[in-house]
């Protein structure tokens, strides 16, 4: 089965091969319109740099992979985007204004971008092998690259409103249309301008700001182009070969078949290939909320997913679904996607054979991993550990501050639990043991359902044990004949234990379970018990239950 990563790859090869260029480019483009969050970096990012990756490693190719941020797209002020201010009202005045413009709601920024741009910028070459190129529409304006395709644009309006109005039948642009957006020298606003002149040879527009009344002149730097236009500008300033997008341009007759048009038959310049993405989903309470959305405020950052997972995670999981699926994605189920990754890394070592699902795609999930790697792989299949695994783990321990001392702790007690059989960790071992420890314990500890939230109980009350039945009673007694009897301490080898307790009905069972994690956690719920029951010992697991039994009497 070929990847369709690769396929686009054949592609572009083609493309810059006939062309001659050295260099390849690969661009993303985004808004910073509210919360970056972590959809943003399916197409833009990750699928541009496994590609950017295989064309500089495989073809030898010079590639740049470039973000551009249209920075000087007017603010809504949508619903959510006025509640980051502290005073609405006041909020409400820079409704319009170019995005750069636009006040840090936080005060801690220099403007609205910059502060929500920090989440996701800052942390955006944790995902990528190759580093990214940052280029606003701000600075893309006052290029002189730029200004030619003003220029261009300007002198052959009336070509451009022609292709325009073959895909805007329902509201086409006048005859008189000048397709530049000034920002208004007296208001702010930039979504309330009309050019009503143009002297191209002295590169100035006049034009009048339908919000305040206010007419004047402005150079062509101090504005922008419709955003259809503005689109074909980026591919004619940074000669873009390939650029997926949402698949709110892929419609036909939408945005992405009108640039193309204009490029083709305006400019003169070929469009870029291209690729169209589905959106994100967000879960949030088991529930899916809805598509990831900036200027909605819903989803969550490349920080946030930094916090409790590992970067290659979310490469897998981006890579090994086609862009046009749909995902969802939440805090909350994160065990779930690395989970995913491990098995494709057991898969990829040979040390799980594949199901009979899996067979079919295996080598589209092998393939998948090793292009979901930012370092490396190591010959040997490194230390893995599953994370709910890891998650138990944090929780049947003392507290600590000191990070090496809590490292110490856990691994002492793996030792013990016979997870791991050395203490000798190599160094790449030792760094992603440390690192997925970390994570485990900041997703207890933030995002963890309540049923994964547990604290051991240093002993078991006496109203606890009083409420026990003595069907419950006699279950703990088999359950303890056969702990005694495992001689491997681990999760499976806990849970084939754990069946042989005859259950006579499904209420016996119930009340087998609410036992166990009664005695343990002292409440009649929780999660896998076999994981937590292997942290803390067949030492601490059997004094537990033989407790239990004789203060019952």
């Amino acid at each position: 089965m070929k990847h369709w990563i690769d396929t686009i790859v054949d592609d572009i090869v083609k493309r810059c091969e006939l062309t001659g260029k050295d260099t390849c480019v690969l661009n993303g483009g985004l808004s910073v319109s509210g919360l970056q969050h972590i959809g943003r970096l399916r197409g833009e990012v990750i699928i541009n740099n496994v590609i950017a990756e295989k064309l500089r490693s495989e073809y030898g190719f010079k590639v740049r992979q470039i973000l551009t941020l249209y920075t000087m797209d007017p603010w809504k002020g949508k619903e959510m985007q006025l509640r980051q201010f502290r005073n609405i009202n006041e909020a409400k005045k820079f409704v319009g204004h170019p995005l750069e413009k636009v006040p840090d709601p936080e005060g801690c920024h220099k403007s609205w971008v910059e502060h929500y741009w920090r989440d996701f910028g800052d942390y955006l070459n944790n995902f990528t092998k190759i580093n990214v190129e940052i280029i606003t529409t701000s600075k893309l304006y006052r290029s002189d690259k730029m200004r030619e395709f003003i220029k261009l644009t300007l002198t052959r309006r009336d070509e451009i409103i022609k292709v325009l109005n073959k895909y805007r039948s329902r509201n086409p642009y006048p005859s008189n249309y000048i397709p530049f957006e000034p920002i208004c020298q007296k208001c702010g606003r930039i979504d309330s301008t009309e050019t009503i002149r143009v002297d191209i040879d002295e590169e100035i527009v006049e034009y009048r700001c339908h919000s305040c009344g206010y007419v004047g002149t402005c150079s062509l730097s101090n504005g922008k182009l419709p955003w259809r236009i503005e689109w074909v500008g980026v591919w004619y300033c940074l000669e873009v070969d390939f650029e997926p997008y949402g698949k709110d341009h892929a419609m036909p007759g939408g945005s992405r078949d009108s640039a193309n048009d204009l490029a083709m038959n305006i400019y003169g310049i070929s469009p870029p290939l291209g690729i169209w993405y589905e959106w994100v989903g967000y879960v949030r309470n088991g529930r899916d909320v809805g598509d990831m959305g900036s200027s909605d405020f819903i989803g969550f950052t490349p920080k946030e997913w930094l916090e409790i997972a590992e970067p290659e995670v979310l490469r897998y999981h981006y890579i090994f679904h086609e862009p046009s699926k749909r995902l969802c994605l939440g805090l909350e189920n994160i065990y779930q996607y690395v989970d995913a990754y491990d098995k494709a890394e057991r898969l990829y070592y040979g040390i799980d054979r594949p199901s009979s699902a899996e067979q079919e795609y295996l080598e589209l999930i092998i393939k998948s991993y090793i292009y979901a790697q930012l370092k490396p792989l190591p010959k040997e299949p490194p230390l893995q550990i599953p994370y709910l695994h890891l998650v138990a783990l944090v929780q049947t321990l003392p507290e600590v501050e000191d990070e090496h001392q809590f490292l110490d702790l856990c691994i002492k007690r793996l030792i013990n639990t016979k997870v791991l059989k050395d203490k000798a960790l190599d160094d790449y071992s030792l760094e992603r043991l440390r690192n997925r420890l970390i994570r485990a314990k900041n997703w207890v500890q933030k995002y963890a359902p309540e049923h994964y939230r547990i604290k051991v109980i240093s002993e078991v009350p006496e109203n606890i044990i009083r409420k026990l039945s003595e069907v419950q009673i006699e279950k703990l007694k088999l359950l303890h004949d056969t702990f005694s009897k495992v001689d491997n301490w681990c999760e499976d080898e806990i849970k084939e234990a754990m069946k042989k307790v005859p259950r006579e009905s499904k209420e016996v069972e119930r009340k087998f379970f609410e036992a166990v994690y009664l005695i343990f956690f002292g409440r009649t719920y929780g999660p896998r018990i076999a994981p937590y029951l292997a942290m803390l010992g067949k030492e601490f697991t059997l004094n537990r239950i033989r407790e239990v039994i004789v203060k019952y009497g």
